[in-house]
């Protein structure tokens, strides 16, 4: 039993091994064969003013020049090394920058991530109490629509009234200047982008949770405790959801990096200076060094996630091995 345990947890690793060289080959590629010169990330306007000659010794200088294969190899004998290289837009390690702003995208998606997922329960649990009534169905045709609308459309929405119009909230950044360390000032102007974080994917997962309890309260094993004398709540509250809370946990761990690209499109809104921001300004600037480490950042938290979702969901709840568990953005069999 222990050396099955132990060649499972060697079968994991070396497939998530592989998935993140795999993953840091296509990446590397695909930057370096997209339009742009990174050169006008590193000199900016003076690029203009370079001879051709001069051009050619500044790739040379930033190794250009070779061949991919061989950036590629030098690029991950670095990464072994703890390596990565500096930005050529900010001139430093790429993981001081990274470093800095990390902690602000783990802020607004840790809270994001909490209060969906709170916020999901309680909802799921109230639209399916009131399953038919007035305000499920108010609350479920107001949860389409949010969970239609774009998350830059929202946030541009909010913007234009809560930052423009009625100017009762920051529009843009992490904190006042000067105001680094001032709580008050920091919740304020998280309030815009973690309501969009929050309405962009509230539904979703409250819409699965009443479906899922639904499906509990027709069940037969709902009827025999209904036939015993359990009030419909009390048979909700202790029986359905019990059986509905391993694939709850099992869409939280595959949810988490669906959240964390949904806060990347609404930093770069709101110029919240987080990973998102990086990864767009990374991109618009060929800044390879830079784009392959937050590349590699978010691509390495979801493929960690969905490995933990199809493993956790296969302890808790064995039910999900013979249906399937589909990864990726969102839940499939929940």
């Amino acid at each position: 039993m222990r050396k099955l345990y132990i060649s499972t947890i060697l079968y994991n690793a070396g497939k998530f091994a592989l998935r993140v060289f795999a993953l840091s080959l296509l990446v590397f590629t695909i930057s370096r064969l997209a339009p742009g010169d990174p050169l006008y990330a590193y000199y900016g306007d003076r690029v203009e003013k370079m001879s051709v000659a001069q051009q050619e010794q500044a790739r040379e200088r930033l190794g250009l020049n070779e061949p991919l294969f061989i950036q590629y190899t030098r690029w991950l004998q670095g990464a072994f090394r703890g390596d990565f290289g500096i930005s050529y837009q900010y001139k430093t390690d790429v993981k001081e920058v990274i470093a800095a702003r990390i902690g602000n995208t783990l802020i607004l998606g840790g809270l994001g991530f909490l209060l969906i997922f709170s916020l999901a329960l309680w909802l799921g649990l109230f639209c399916a109490w009131r399953e038919d009534r007035a305000a499920d169905r108010i609350i479920c045709r107001i949860g389409t629509v949010t969970s239609c609308v774009p998350e830059f459309w929202m946030s541009l929405l909010l913007l234009l009234v809560f930052a423009v119009w009625l100017d009762w909230l920051p529009g843009s950044g992490a904190y006042s200047v000067g105001k680094e360390r001032d709580a008050a000032d920091r919740a304020a102007h998280l309030i815009l982008p973690l309501a969009v974080v929050v309405l962009g994917h509230l539904w979703y997962y409250a819409f699965q949770v009443r479906n899922r309890l639904l499906e509990e309260v027709r069940a037969d094993y709902v009827l025999l405790a209904r036939m015993k004398g359990l009030g419909g709540k009390q048979v909700l509250y202790r029986h359905c959801l019990q059986g509905a809370l391993p694939s709850y946990l099992s869409m939280m761990a595959v949810a988490f990096p669906h959240i964390l690209g949904g806060t990347y499109v609404v930093e770069t809104v709101f110029s919240y200076p987080g990973i998102g921001t990086l990864a767009y300004e990374s991109a618009r600037y060929q800044d390879y060094n830079l784009l392959m480490v937050v590349s590699l950042l978010t691509g390495t938290v979801v493929i960690f996630c969905n490995m933990l979702a199809r493993t956790v969901s296969g302890r808790i709840d064995p039910r999900t091995r013979v249906q399937g568990f589909t990864g990726g953005g969102e839940v499939g069999d929940f």
